[in-house]
């Protein structure tokens, strides 16, 4: 009897114990004004991401049409600003936020957000989280630095070099993050022949890249490598190299789109180069956003949620800043001659 009492009282502290929650199941069909904001628009990625932010707008039956806003590049701060401040007035009641403005953007975040619109960083959150719900990120940022690590000593070899870093704007998060992550993991002894020289802007602007890539290597004769975090950047530098007939000299890599890098890869310019998929964080950073703004889920750490063909998520404390939540998407993907023909197609 006693062993009976026993595994009764077992049972009943069992039933007493928080059991793991499961991911709430979003109800489509309602209507919410919804706004993608890119850093600006005329970017390959940021379409790709607009592509499958209208993938789950279909799924989720929104019959409000998805807003794609964006400033121009020569605009990309103060445009983001204009496009959130504007939002408060417009009925909007969700933001979605690749972030080129930095803490710059905060009080128009702030204060869309205490007006009830719900704000989702994606690609690029901000840095202190004012007025934001929750980070998308599309990999882990430290991942990111140490990746970018990885393909300049593959690159490089054991005899390393002079690399170079050609980032997009000065004020993106994402960037800073990832340029910060990669110096991290230069520390390794085993990277310790990697000599990083430099980091400039191009701002993500093709021609100022492109500049920017040849003025490094008039820098720097002795340069093996340009590192471009950035999809624009990368393949400016490309080509660069290319025009100034400098590919077996000088070697490209960093963060690409296939469809844009192919031909770089085949010839040798850009050995290796990274990425994930921009139409899979667009969709889903729409469908968090529109499960915080139906309030199918709260913005707190361990709300999970089903997105649609993509599975469950969990939105947990962002570990690469002092404040926020992250929802992490992932993978990453690195491209060489052996797989980078058929994923551009």
């Amino acid at each position: 009897m006693r062993n009976v009492a026993l595994t009764g009282a077992v049972l009943a502290a069992l039933a007493l114990m928080p059991q793991a929650a499961s991911a709430q199941e979003i109800k489509p069909g309602q209507a919410e004004n919804m706004v993608l904001l890119p850093k600006f628009l005329g970017i390959a990625v940021f379409d790709q991401a607009h592509k499958g932010a209208e993938e789950a707008a279909a799924e989720l039956k929104n019959p409000t049409k998805l807003q794609f806003l964006g400033p121009t590049p020569e605009n990309s701060v103060a445009g983001q600003i204009e496009i959130v401040t504007n939002a408060t007035t417009q009925g909007v009641n969700a933001i979605m936020i690749s972030n080129n403005a930095g803490d710059q953007i905060g009080p128009a975040v702030k204060a869309a957000h205490d007006k009830g619109i719900t704000v989702v960083s994606w690609d690029s959150p901000i840095p202190s989280s004012e007025g934001e719900d929750v980070f998308v990120a599309q990999v882990d940022f430290k991942e990111t630095g140490k990746v970018m690590a990885d393909m300049a000593l593959k690159i490089l070899g054991d005899a390393g070099g002079k690399f170079a870093v050609l980032s997009a704007s000065p004020d993106a998060a994402n960037q800073n993050a990832w340029i910060a992550a990669m110096k991290d993991a230069l520390k390794d002894a085993k990277y310790s022949k990697l000599d990083l020289v430099e980091t400039v802007y191009g701002n993500d602007q093709s021609e100022l890249s492109y500049n920017q890539a040849v003025a490094l290597v008039d820098k720097h004769p002795d340069l093996k490598l340009i590192m471009a975090p950035t999809t624009v950047g990368i393949a400016a530098a490309a080509k660069a190299m290319q025009d100034e007939k400098l590919c077996d000299k000088v070697k490209v890599s960093g963060l690409g789109l296939p469809a844009e890098m192919v031909a770089y890869t085949m010839n040798g310019c850009a050995p290796a180069f990274a990425l994930w998929s921009f139409v899979d964080l667009g969709y889903l950073s729409y469908y968090t956003a529109y499960a915080l703004a139906t309030h199918a889920i709260k913005p707190e750490e361990g709300a999970k949620f089903h997105a649609g063909r993509m599975g469950d998520y969990t939105i947990t404390k962002d570990p690469t800043r002092a404040k926020g939540l992250r929802i992490l998407m992932g993978p990453f993907s690195v491209y060489d001659k052996s797989n980078v023909e058929a994923a551009a197609k």
